[in-house]
């Protein structure tokens, strides 16, 4: 598979991560049925598209990758589906992680 294609699959599994935050808040600590049983699904779909990713691009940038573009687009799901505004400081924050991920995509070097 090419980095391409990785990359790709990467972004379906930022998806999965992130649908699989916003339907657990609306589990309400599993305590609802049918987004707890969403919130499940998400999550192993996400888990097996990033075990795809991590035959091609490194472990440590697949996840730093995942982590750092699932925070920001479960951020932008907060603001929109539960009216969560971040303050000053959660922005700069949030530019900083996406400041990493693009470090460490463009710049890093892992074999």
């Amino acid at each position: 598979m090419g980095n391409i294609t990785a990359y790709i699959i990467l972004l379906v599994a930022v998806i999965l991560g992130t649908a699989s935050n916003g339907f657990a808040k609306g589990a309400q600590g599993f305590t609802i049925l049918l987004p707890s049983i969403i919130t499940a699904v998400t999550i192993v779909g996400c888990m097996y598209t990033l075990s795809i990713v991590m035959k091609t691009i490194p472990v440590g940038i697949t996840y730093a990758s995942f982590a750092g573009l699932c925070i920001i687009a479960t951020t932008i799901v907060g603001i929109y589906k539960f009216k969560q505004i971040p303050d000053l400081y959660t922005l700069i924050g949030l530019a900083l992680i996406i400041a990493g991920v693009l470090i460490v995509n463009l710049l890093g070097k892992a074999n």
